[in-house]
């Protein structure tokens, strides 16, 4: 599950209810591609979805998306029936995001609109802070 082009500085779908807390929240797209996905392999849909950041791409930070198991440390949001999971490190660059599920021309992935991002990279997979 990777994310689309403009990643960092996107903002969620019209209309969208988003979903979960202040640490973060996933709008009902995102929620129903989460449960899809889920619903695809046996294995993920006995996991929580994590969302983080890693080092990498062109702007020093890249997002990325997997069912995973809980680990200590882990900060857990409910969104709808949905367990987040955000590690530690995650933690202060995704505070207050916003993940959607965007379907257009450009491609299909996890999106996020994240205020803590400065800057994003011309291809929208990666951001500065």
């Amino acid at each position: 599950m990777e994310p689309t082009a403009d990643t960092a500085l996107s903002t969620p779908s019209p209309n969208q209810p988003a979903f979960g807390s202040e640490v973060l929240q996933l709008t009902q797209k995102a929620i129903e591609k989460v449960k899809y996905f889920a619903s695809q392999d046996p294995e993920a849909g006995k996991k929580g979805f994590r969302v983080y950041v890693q080092g990498g791409g062109c702007s020093g930070f890249q997002y990325g998306f997997n069912f995973d198991e809980r680990r200590d440390g882990d900060t857990v949001v409910t969104a709808s029936d949905i367990e987040v999971l955000v590690d530690p490190t995650s933690l202060p660059y995704l505070k207050g995001s916003t993940v959607d599920f965007m379907d257009d021309f450009r491609g299909s992935g996890f999106n996020v609109t994240n205020p803590n991002a400065k800057a994003s990279c011309g291809c929208g997979t990666s951001f500065t802070v």
